[in-house]
């Protein structure tokens, strides 16, 4: 962000802590779709993001008067992000956590060979690539929090490790360090486990009736496939690129979204709310 942009947020920033209506939605707007896909990762499911971006949107308003300008106002709202994820308790997976043990033993299962065709007519394609999408999130969830959280800002958003660190308050000679060893942790589990590196045991194709069956791929109402692709959100969101292995393109080439429209209107319907006005007036 130039110096020019950062001096326009700051304006708008100070009218939206004053109650300026048009200047808070300009910015809310402006993070949600950078919330919606940090929130998607963390937790692993669509209908979890969308409850957690709403309420980090509602932090991030009510939290505007302590916003200073010492940095980028995206990384502000990425740090308000990350601590209301990491403590984040009402997920699916936070309720059932996953470890790569777990994943690993049900991969090699075989249980996928006694599900008959369970896909209803509904194109192969679509739903192996509804798989590869849902199981790459649910992947990122056999981590704890925090390398969860690391391994996200260095492999889908890219961050550098100076503003990492400034998000995570950490140093970062520590975030590099870290980094450098999930991406060995994660590695080590897809070359043994995912057909996608090229090396694993796994094939969406061959796995698409069993993840029908166990409710991880709806063929009457895919939810990947159907999201709004933002293709211009990666680009704004990388302040600088580094260096990514190769498997690790299994997490940095996933498309990044559009918050979804469920997300949108209740945002929507929030700024034209009694609440809204209560809580700005606050």
């Amino acid at each position: 962000m130039n110096e020019k942009e950062q001096m326009e947020t700051q304006e708008l920033v100070r009218l939206a802590a004053e109650g300026d209506k048009g200047a808070l939605e300009q910015l809310l707007t402006g993070v949600q779709d950078l919330v919606f896909n940090l929130s998607l990762r963390m937790l692993g499911t669509i209908h979890d993001a969308e409850d957690a971006s709403q309420e980090i949107l509602i932090r991030v308003m009510t939290n505007l008067a302590s916003f200073r300008g010492e940095s980028a106002f995206t990384t502000w709202v990425f740090r308000i992000a990350v601590n209301h994820l990491k403590n984040y308790r009402k997920s699916m997976f936070a309720q059932h956590p996953l470890s790569f043990e777990y994943y690993g033993e049900d991969i090699v299962s075989g249980r996928e060979k006694d599900i008959p065709d369970l896909t209803m007519g509904v194109d192969r394609n679509l739903l192996e690539q509804e798989l590869k999408l849902s199981c790459t999130n649910v992947m990122l969830q056999c981590l704890d929090t925090d390398s969860r959280c690391i391994y996200i800002l260095g492999t889908m958003f890219r961050v550098d490790s100076r503003l990492a660190a400034e998000i995570l308050e950490i140093s970062p000679e520590a975030y590099r360090q870290r980094l450098s060893r999930i991406k060995k942790k994660m590695a080590g589990f897809l070359d043994e486990y995912c057909g996608l590196s090229g090396k694993g045991v796994c094939s969406c194709s061959k796995r698409i009736s069993y993840a029908i069956a166990t409710h991880r791929v709806n063929p009457e109402k895919p939810e990947y496939t159907s999201l709004e692709e933002n293709t211009e959100f990666l680009q704004e969101c990388k302040t600088a690129m580094e260096e990514i292995d190769d498997r690790s393109l299994v997490f940095s080439s996933l498309p990044a979204y559009r918050t979804t429209k469920a997300a949108r209107q209740y945002l929507d319907e929030f700024l034209k709310s009694d609440c809204y006005s209560i809580i700005s007036n606050a």
